[in-house]
This record gives structure tokens, sequence and C-alpha cells, in this order.
């Protein structure tokens, strides 16, 4: 449930457009249309903070915030986001070979069960990718 009472300069809609960027118009038109009463300002919060206000910030590039994602979704054992970020790490243009890279590092720091379970996730996923008409 999108609010519609924003005020000028709120990073709202450059949360939105970095969203759709990243993730894809896809997943996002997904989470939104899902938003209820009781989601829906979750949704306008990471929408509006995570994307508009952290992604969108220039000291990073979008593949450097994604390998830091993908180290915080093993760290966390959070799968099934770490398989969507594994995706947007694509969309942002890492390559097959920086992902490993950072599971790797993964492995050290964040433990070799968690790196593996995050191997399985992105050998899944970029078999999938490199599987699409586009590639």
């Amino acid at each position: 449930m999108p609010d519609t009472s924003r005020l000028p300069g709120d990073p709202y809609d450059a949360g939105m457009a970095v969203r759709r960027e990243v993730l894809g118009d896809e997943h996002v038109d997904r989470a939104t249309a899902a938003a209820d009463a009781f989601t829906g300002e979750f949704q306008e919060m990471i929408t509006r903070y995570a994307w508009g206000t952290v992604w969108t910030r220039p000291g990073l590039s979008r593949t450097t915030r994604s390998a830091i994602t993908l180290t915080a979704m093993i760290a966390g054992g959070y799968w099934e986001e770490l398989e969507m970020h594994v995706h947007a790490a694509l969309r942002n243009g890492m390559t097959a070979e920086e992902i490993q890279e950072v599971f790797l590092q993964s492995a050290i720091y964040c433990s070799v069960p968690a790196a593996n379970v995050a191997f399985k996730i992105g050998k899944q996923v970029l078999a999938e990718y490199e599987a699409r008409p586009e590639a």
C-alpha cells in the first residue's frame, strides 16, 4: 500500500528506481503487489531507506554494494535473500568469478558450512542466468 503523501526530496522515488534496476521489475512488482495493511509500511521503509538512502549513495559502486550484500546474506544465513541478491549482483555487473571470490572470502570469515550453502545457491542462479535466451 504505497504512501501517496510524499514530500519533495523524499528518497522513495529514487529508491524505487534503484530497486527496480537492481532487483528487476518482476521482483519489485511482485513484492509491492503483495503488500497489504500488515506489510505495506515495511515495503515503503525498505524502498525509502535501503534503496533510496543507502543504495543511491555515491561512495561505492553497485558491484561493491552487491559484494557486501552477498557477504551479509551469507553471514546471516538469509538463503532466499542470497538467491535474490546473486541475481541482483549479476544484474549489477558482477561476474561469476567475482561472486565466487566473495563466496570464498565468506568461507573464511563467515564459515565453511555457510559458504557451502552459498555455492549451492550461486551455482543454481548462475545456471539459470546462463540458460536465459539473452545470455
